[in-house]
């Protein structure tokens, strides 16, 4: 498969954290669910070197959308640069790695059209978003005047102390927060069948796929952001004074 060749239709999207156990994967695999069912089938790459998509891919039903995938850890690892998608794929889905390099991050997020970055509320996950937000910012990976970067809050619980924590974090940033997916158990049974939540019984999911659809419509976006990225001001500094003073109780 060409790992050069770049199609000009073809929408990219890296999901990372440093953190693990952000819930990376069960965003990149009910992506891929959702995209195949609108179609055409959309490409998953797992970088990750626990092949938790892979496993995801290989117990998927055969009646079901496809979703092509294939593991690339080992060429994310050298380069931070995975393979190109599977021809006719309109959707590129990177699961990236917990550890990453700044060579590998500045590669996954230059060569991305959307970066998402799910983080769960709890007390060290927010501090780890924390310093890893504000490096970015303020690190060379970024361009500030990209709109390609958004926040997922993860495995959230309403009215509960870590939830109101994670969101006077993400107030604090300069970049945007678009959606939050309940703690759900829905997660869990259709990564065990393979599946995504939108393929479940409407009157079961369907509270998990009204969260879901604030992401997916900021994704369908990307042409218009990277349209708007030329022109638009530079994001708003988050300093490690702020961002750290965001998760204290």
């Amino acid at each position: 498969m060409d790992t050069t060749a770049r199609q000009d239709n073809l929408h990219k999207i890296a999901i990372l954290n440093p953190k693990g156990g952000c819930g990376k994967t069960t965003l990149a695999t009910n992506l891929a669910s959702y995209f195949a069912m609108r179609g055409p089938p959309p490409t998953l790459i797992d970088c990750d070197p626990g092949g938790y998509s892979m496993r995801w891919l290989d117990i998927r039903p055969a009646d079901r959308p496809r979703v092509h995938g294939f593991p690339d850890h080992d060429l994310c690892a050298d380069t931070g640069q995975p393979r190109s998608a599977w021809p006719g794929s309109k959707e590129l889905i990177i699961d990236l790695p917990a550890a990453m390099s700044a060579h590998q991050l500045f590669n996954a997020i230059y060569d991305a059209d959307s970066v998402l970055i799910p983080i769960v509320p709890s007390k060290i996950d927010v501090y780890s978003a924390a310093q890893f937000v504000s490096d970015l910012l303020l690190g060379a990976q970024y361009d500030r005047r990209s709109l390609k970067l958004a926040i997922v809050a993860n495995r959230t619980r309403q009215n509960t102390k870590s939830l109101k924590m994670l969101m006077r974090f993400l107030t604090s940033l300069g970049i945007p927060f678009v959606t939050q997916l309940r703690d759900s158990q829905n997660y869990v049974h259709a990564a065990a069948s393979g599946i995504g939540i939108c393929e479940m019984p409407a009157y079961r999911s369907g509270r998990d796929i009204e969260q879901l659809k604030p992401l997916i419509d900021w994704l369908d976006n990307w042409r218009v952001r990277r349209f708007d990225s030329f022109v638009a001001a530079p994001h708003r500094p988050v300093t490690e004074q702020v961002a750290t003073s965001t998760i204290k109780e």
